[in-house]
């Protein structure tokens, strides 16, 4: 009679192969996804950092712009107080040749 689970001996040993096989699959490193834009730990410091510089460099050429401002608005000031001095130097001059030209016409 022959045996309907077909337990035979070469039956078994293929079995076990096969058990063996799966749980030797089940237990192999299954392949990471990895995301496609991937940014290291490193990367995102580099460039959190290069912000921070970026954004001190910006505040540090706007100071520098304002004290440049601040400096040209100053030269501008002492350049217009010169002319007005001068200017009323110039004037008063005028006033000292006129004087002398009238007192000299007096005298004749």
């Amino acid at each position: 009679m022959k045996d309907p689970l077909k337990t035979g001996f070469a039956e078994r040993l293929t079995a076990r192969q096969d058990a063996k096989k799966a749980l030797l699959a089940k237990l192999k490193p299954k392949p990471t996804i990895v995301a496609e834009v991937f940014e290291s730990r490193e990367e995102i410091k580099a460039r959190e950092l290069e912000a921070v510089r970026q954004a001190r460099a910006d505040a540090k050429e706007a100071a520098r712009l304002e004290a440049e401002a601040k400096a040209l608005a100053e030269l501008e000031a002492k350049r217009g107080e010169r002319k007005e001095r001068k200017a009323l130097t110039k004037s008063e001059q005028k006033a000292k040749r006129d004087a002398k030209y009238a007192a000299r016409k007096a005298r004749k």
